[in-house]
């Protein structure tokens, strides 16, 4: 099927902004290039989707003025091409690789993720995943009870499955991020176990991973401290540095929690439930 493409170019830091926050307002896949000094933003979206509208949204979530955009028809093959093209091997820890299921992966010796790019958010090459997967690999602890909070393509839950975690669920708002981590997780021979927010089984977890963005962080500070045992630790990314100082106040309370790593102007804020 033709898909509605989106481009527009902007500043890095904004730029890295929008395009998770575009993800979050309905956008099927997000891409940034390099373009002299800015970076160029390519969004898909349904072909019948409101790219003014969408665009506003995710400027609003993400504090932004509206951008000057362009728009385009795209076929389906084109698109395919496009993006097998673009996305190669990527290494997001010392011994995790995220390759998608065109490339042979690049050592052998290491645990592989196989992740294709398409319709959710998540491939490996976002500063703020890499951020929480290189936490995963040196912090899980086998048969670690783990809830991955807005899953989007399910990296997170299913490296930490790879990793070595006993019992992982996975849960996301949007049903598409739902299915995507479901083929995912039986893509890369892992159990996951995927529900709505409000279908999760009941109970509290040692370890609580959300890779979304610092306004949603805030406001799910209640719900994501009470699926956090005592003891137990939370992994926050999406965060740019500005903002990693709300983030914290608003975890203060339930956490011991910090400014775990930084890259590239995000920020993991990470800590212990009191």
């Amino acid at each position: 099927m033709p898909w509605l493409a989106i481009s527009l170019e902007m500043d890095p830091a904004p730029a890295d902004a929008l395009s998770e926050a575009l993800i979050e307002a309905g956008a099927d896949s997000v891409a940034l290039e390099p373009a002299g000094e800015r970076v160029r933003v390519d969004v898909l979206a349904d072909e019948g989707a409101d790219a003014g509208a969408l665009l506003a949204a995710a400027a609003q979530a993400a504090a932004l003025p509206l951008p000057a955009f362009r728009t385009a028809r795209v076929a389906d093959e084109d698109w395919v091409r496009r993006s097998q093209a673009q996305f190669g091997p990527i290494r997001v820890a010392p011994n995790l690789w995220i390759v998608p299921s065109w490339h042979e992966p690049p050592d052998p010796s290491a645990r592989v993720l196989r992740i294709d790019p398409g319709l959710a958010f998540g491939t490996g090459s976002h500063p703020s995943t890499r951020l929480i997967l290189n936490f995963l690999e040196k912090g899980i602890q086998p048969g670690q009870r783990v809830l991955d909070y807005g899953c989007g393509s399910g990296i997170l839950a299913i490296a930490a499955a790879l990793l070595g975690a006993g019992e992982v669920d996975a849960t996301d708002t949007d049903p598409q991020a739902l299915e995507t981590t479901s083929a995912n997780a039986a893509r890369n021979g892992v159990a996951v176990r995927v529900a709505a927010p409000d279908r999760l089984p009941p109970g509290t977890y040692d370890l609580v991973l959300a890779n979304i963005l610092a306004g949603p962080l805030i406001a799910l500070a209640p719900q994501l401290a009470g699926r956090t045992r005592a003891g137990g630790r939370i992994a926050l990314s999406g965060i740019l540095e500005a903002q990693a100082g709300e983030v914290l106040r608003a975890y203060a309370p339930d956490f011991a929690v910090a400014v775990h790593a930084r890259d590239d102007g995000w920020a993991l804020v990470a800590g212990e439930r009191r």
